[in-house]
């Protein structure tokens, strides 16, 4: 039976308030997943989420609570070691533990005391009964690898820096948004200015210079804070995969907060290299559509011989670390390349319950950009309707916080068969001066956090029509008692509509209404747009290129009718069949792309144009060397 999920992943992202200067920023969080099989069923261990994941399918997934190990560590790894789940995590600058279980639901853990520090772990036992162990999460040091003993998890050995930092070779290791480095907006620098303002009494967006609260820093921590302001790259969260008996170390950089955060690979023959990077890098990389961002994840094969990638999306607008998480479908080509398929990775996608195509085009397409949208009020006009339709989950509505029943409308245009609607909840919450009553940091002095433990409800209800008088309630979840931000809700054989309303009763915290993603799928009438026919690209330098295109328009001069293009896919690879890599844009005719491995020499691109009714594959073109 075929079952849809969109991304990311629904299903209750905790509340974390995080302590700053002058309060505690409020925001969701979810990141770094690690995702496995274990006894015939999927688990999946976000950070920061105070439980995990369980699924039979992969499309429904049980929250549950975690117990019996360290909740506030970050980047839990979890591997299957015979019969046992193993699981750790970790905190920079402690000795970190080792955990398993046979019934992680249990919630009955056995500890298994460390001897070292590490974060970012992923263990990886190996078909010889040979234990390895990888770590690493810094803009200073490399990712490690050692072995360890399986009976007392001691390591064997030094370990051996096995990935270092390449941004001068490999552009997708440039950091920044768009792989454009800004110091100013760091997270790191957030802290300096606040820490400035406070001093001085002003705004932190006033403080100009920061070397003061620097110098105010130990001397010991002045290098790493230091680091953290320039440009290099974060290596970190390793993640290893044996295929056809090579091994394959994956890692992310550069920086989880920007839209460029993505995962490389490199293969060897042995466990602890040495490792050479491919030349499909990044193969995890989302830099476009709504909600940007596919970096420090895990590959799993599923029960039926299907490999998946689930990575961290980000959002980043509350705070760096305000995210979610991403799955989409991956593989191994014939050469033994590994893949990740992300086009259109945030509509909906099919789980058929058998093998499947990874590189399956969408069964529906958007609906929904661009459209004309209302509202029962906002805040303010830059929060008004038109941001739950604009496909950036950096931008919401947001209702006016006397409206006591706020309601969205998308108007469609035309009548168009539906067959699902994601509904994206957003955050827009001012600083917090008090936590929950009886709660308690955890973390460094200044910087501590509190992962909230009640529970809440976002209540709503949904109902389309095709004449805007008439309407049918299609999901009903006024009497719900989860909070869930990201529901996708789907009619598989279609529903005619030209508008879509969402009335919503009530939210976490009982804040006024935000969305910053009304999205409608389904098949638009009219044709596909024409292909992409008039494509120039050129290589910059060694690791970026700028790739511009003719709009397509409403007529195809070969002699038919079709609608315009509502927005492109551009592809690219190292070879013309392998155009694994994609960015998708709305509203522009070019792209730059600064992702480029400098060591490769030719690259191939190719322009898939789409609109409400289907997307039309255009012509590869070599990517020309720069002038």
């Amino acid at each position: 039976m075929k079952q849809y999920f969109c991304n990311p992943i629904n299903f209750t992202y905790q509340y974390q308030f995080n302590q700053k200067e002058n309060g505690f920023s409020l925001n969701r969080e979810a990141a770094d997943p690690s995702m496995i099989l274990f006894r015939g069923k999927y688990y999946l261990f976000p950070s920061m989420t105070r439980g995990f994941l369980v699924s039979e399918d992969m499309v429904h997934w049980q929250q549950c609570p975690l117990k019996g190990v360290p909740l506030y560590d970050y980047a839990p790894d979890v591997r299957v070691l015979g019969d046992w789940m193993y699981f750790s995590a970790s905190r920079r600058g402690e000795i970190c533990d080792f955990y398993r279980t046979k019934d992680p639901e249990s919630g009955v853990f056995e500890r298994i005391p460390g001897t070292f520090d590490f974060w970012d772990p992923n263990l990886f036992p190996d078909d010889d009964g040979r234990l390895y162990f990888y770590w690493g999460c810094s803009n200073m040091t490399p990712i490690w690898g050692v072995e360890l003993n399986p009976e007392t998890m001691e390591r064997i050995g030094e370990p051996v820096a096995l990935i270092e930092n390449h941004k001068n070779e490999y552009g997708y290791e440039r950091t920044g948004e768009n792989h454009h480095y800004d110091p100013s907006g760091s997270y790191i620098m957030q802290i300096l200015k606040e820490q400035m303002a406070k001093a001085m009494g002003c705004r932190p967006e006033d403080v100009t210079d920061v070397t003061p609260a620097i110098q105010a820093t130990p001397e010991s921590y002045r290098p790493m804070l230091q680091a953290a302001l320039s440009d290099n790259p974060y290596i970190e969260g390793p993640w290893m995969t044996k295929h056809d008996s090579r091994y394959y170390l994956q890692y992310a950089a550069p920086g989880t907060q920007y839209n460029i955060y993505c995962d490389g690979v490199c293969v060897g023959d042995s466990p602890l290299g040495p490792f050479t990077a491919c030349p499909n890098n990044p193969y995890s990389y989302s830099p476009g559509g709504f909600l940007p961002g596919a970096g420090h994840g895990s590959t799993m094969e599923d029960k039926l011989g299907n490999w998946w990638h689930a990575s961290t999306m980000r959002i980043s607008m509350n705070h760096d670390f305000e995210r979610r998480i991403g799955i989409w479908p991956a593989g191994f080509d014939a050469d033994g390349e590994l893949f990740c398929n992300q086009r259109y990775g945030d509509w909906p996608q099919a789980v058929t319950g058998h093998r499947q195509d990874p590189w399956a085009a969408p069964e529906w397409m958007l609906l929904s950009y661009g459209k004309t949208a209302s509202a029962s009020s906002c805040e303010c006009q830059e929060k008004d309707a038109s941001h739950a339709v604009d496909e950036n989950v950096q931008t919401w509505w947001k209702a006016a916080g006397e409206d006591e029943a706020p309601w969205l409308l998308v108007d469609l245009g035309l009548c168009c068969r539906v067959h699902a609607v994601q509904i994206n909840f957003a955050d827009d919450v001012e600083l917090a001066d008090r936590l929950p009553e009886g709660a308690q940091l955890t973390g460094d002095p200044g910087r501590g956090r509190y992962i909230e433990e009640r529970s809440f409800a976002t209540r709503w209800f949904l109902e389309t029509s095709t004449d805007g008088e008439r309407w049918f309630k299609l999901g009903d979840w006024r009497n719900t008692d989860t909070d869930l931000p990201h529901n996708l809700v789907v009619w598989e054989d279609g529903i005619p509509a030209t508008y879509i309303r969402l009335t919503i009763i009530d939210t976490a915290y009982h804040k006024p209404a935000c969305i910053s993603g009304l999205r409608a799928f389904g098949r638009g009438c009219g044709n596909a747009p024409a292909p992409v026919t008039d494509v120039e690209a050129t290589r910059l330098d060694g690791m970026s290129m700028k790739v511009t295109w003719k709009e397509v328009s409403s007529y195809n001069e070969i002699a038919s009718w079709n609608k315009p293009a509502m927005g492109y896919e551009v592809l690219w690879g190292h070879t013309p069949e392998k155009l694994y890599h994609n960015y998708r844009v709305f509203g522009k005719n070019q792209v730059e792309i600064r992702a480029l491995m400098s060591n490769v020499k030719q690259y191939y691109v190719r322009i898939d144009a789409f609109n409400e009714s289907g997307i039309t594959e255009g012509k590869v073109f070599p990517v020309d060397a720069a002038l």
